[in-house]
C-alpha cells in the first residue's frame, strides 16, 4: 500500500513534498472558471493593480497544495477524507511562474471517536514558493485509516 495508516504519524513528524510551478495562462483558466477577479484573469488591469500583475487565486494556491500533499503520498490510500481547514491564510501573492511547495508537519494524531476504522490526522501546512517564502499556512483535519493488521500484530 502507498502512503502510511494512522498508526505511522506521531506529533512533530515533519514532511516536504514536491513543486509544482504554475504558469500565467493556469492561472488565468483557473480564475475565468472560479475566482473571475481581474487581478487573476486580466494582465493588463491587474498591471495596473496593487500587484502590479497577474496573481494566482487563493483557491488556486489552495488546491495547489492539496495537489502536491497529496503527489507526496503521505496519506497514499490510507485517506479516508478531509473533515476541515483551519487558520487558512494568504500571506504571499502567487505569481506566474512561482513553484509550490508544501512544508507538513504533525500537529495532532489521535483515535476517531466517532470512527473506529479511522485516526484523525491534523497537520500544519505552510506552502512556500521557490524563494522559501510563505504564501500560505493552513491547519489540516484529515481522517485515515488504521492499520487493519495492527491488533493481530500485538496480540500474542
Amino acid at each position: 500500500m502507498k502512503g502510511h495508516y494512522f498508526e505511522h504519524f506521531a506529533v512533530g513528524q515533519f514532511y516536504r513534498t514536491g513543486s509544482r510551478a504554475l504558469t500565467e495562462a493556469e492561472i488565468v483558466a483557473f480564475a475565468r472558471q472560479y475566482d473571475p477577479q481581474i487581478i487573476h484573469t486580466d494582465p493588463k488591469g491587474a498591471a495596473q493593480s496593487q500587484y502590479g500583475g497577474i496573481i494566482a487565486s487563493g483557491l488556486q494556491t489552495l488546491a495547489v497544495t492539496f495537489l502536491v500533499f497529496f503527489d507526496a503520498d503521505i496519506f497514499g490510500q490510507a485517506f479516508e477524507v478531509g473533515v476541515g481547514a483551519d487558520e487558512l491564510r494568504w500571506s504571499k501573492p502567487v505569481r506566474p511562474g512561482d513553484s509550490l511547495t508544501a512544508e507538513v508537519e504533525v500537529i495532532e494524531a489521535r483515535p476517531s471517536r466517532s470512527m473506529p476504522h479511522c485516526g484523525v490526522v491534523k497537520t500544519r501546512i505552510r506552502t512556500i514558493n521557490q524563494h522559501g517564502e510563505t504564501v500560505m499556512t493552513m491547519v489540516s483535519v484529515d481522517l485515515v485509516k488504521r492499520d487493519p493488521t495492527a491488533e493481530k500484530k500485538s496480540s500474542p
